[in-house]
């Protein structure tokens, strides 16, 4: 019997457990930067959108997150979140066609998914959210635009277009969630994230790719920097141990982060408010594509209990996933 009960209940358990160390770990921007991202891009929309996205401000920040939650468990999710640039040479941008029948005709389906499709399926998420504002269904808007804000904060993660996403040298492991994690919790409630009103945008993979351009020059600079600081911070200095939760967790330390914030001239604050007004423009220009449909009679619509209790059943079913799938967590050893 106790055995049994062993199978049954502690054996699940721990691989929940395991997973949540993943979970933990985590993608991009971090649960906190990415709430924030998807609230404050509800008001760049205009008079015609606010309404329904106003009422619907909670959901559509808790909802941001659910890419990064099924990362981990659901194949082909994880290359949706990056694209590793710098395989493709020294000027990737010069070599890699911007739409994907050239890009796959040039390189190979494969290889794409291997090293990441982050432009691509932003482009593919405004189609389907256009889709979704043609046919009128406001839950699907809803999920659709949450989860469309989050890939949108990716791409302009500056670590989410490198194949050293976690760090050129060992002693930069870790960069990845002390940039986009560390960072924003520690200094975003000084961040100013009021970026104008939402606008129409021509062509929304080109724009994709003009995010992935912008963060990738910018991965020398944070390397750079971290490498400026380290040699100057002793290692007991660099480092802190805070509590997470019921654990104590090492972590950079304040005056080490203020320093690495500060020599980044900004770049966090900036990157973040790229992504609020892109993702608004995004939302917006769905709307656009789709002929302007009325959404004052949907103002007052909330997303039903019965809906809420079906995605509540599908963020279950990523915890319980026995091997995770995708990209090695960014906490594992990217470089060489």
């Amino acid at each position: 019997m106790n055995q049994l009960w062993a199978k049954k209940i502690i054996a699940p358990l721990f691989v929940c457990a395991c997973f949540m160390m993943l979970f933990h770990n985590g993608y991009s921007f971090g649960f906190f930067a990415h709430r924030k991202i998807n609230r404050m891009a509800v008001f760049t929309l205009p008079p015609e959108m606010i309404g329904l996205f106003k009422n619907n401000i909670e959901f559509l920040s808790e909802r941001s997150i659910d890419p990064d939650r099924r990362a981990h468990a659901v194949p082909g999710e994880a290359e949706r979140h990056y694209i590793d640039i710098d395989h493709y040479g020294v000027h990737p941008f010069c070599v890699m066609p911007v739409r994907w029948n050239e890009a796959a005709e040039r390189f190979s389906e494969d290889t794409l998914r291997r090293y990441g499709i982050l432009p691509w399926h932003i482009d593919k998420m405004v189609y389907r959210l256009t889709r979704a504002f043609a046919d009128g269904e406001t839950e699907r808007i809803l999920l659709l635009s949450a989860h469309l804000g989050h890939y949108v904060a990716d791409a302009c993660t500056p670590l989410h277009t490198t194949r050293h996403y976690n760090g050129r040298t060992p002693a930069q492991r870790g960069i990845h969630a002390f940039w986009e994690s560390r960072l924003p919790e520690l200094f975003a409630s000084n961040y100013h994230f009021f970026t104008g009103r939402a606008e129409y945008i021509p062509d929304p993979l080109e724009k994709a790719w003009e995010l992935i351009k912008i963060s990738h020059y910018k991965t020398d600079t944070i390397f750079h920097v971290f490498d400026s600081l380290s040699a100057a911070f002793p290692e007991d200095q660099m480092y802190a141990y805070e509590m997470r939760g019921q654990s104590t967790t090492r972590v950079y330390s304040q005056p080490f982060s203020s320093a690495f914030h500060y020599g980044l001239n900004g770049m966090v604050e900036r990157q973040m408010q790229r992504a609020v007004k892109t993702t608004g423009d995004f939302w917006f220009t769905a709307w656009v594509n789709a002929g302007q449909p009325d959404l004052q009679n949907f103002e007052q619509q909330t997303v039903s209990d019965r809906f809420l209790h079906f995605l509540r059943k599908q963020s279950n079913s990523w915890g319980r996933v026995k091997a995770p799938a995708g990209r090695p967590n960014p906490t594992g050893e990217s470089f060489q």
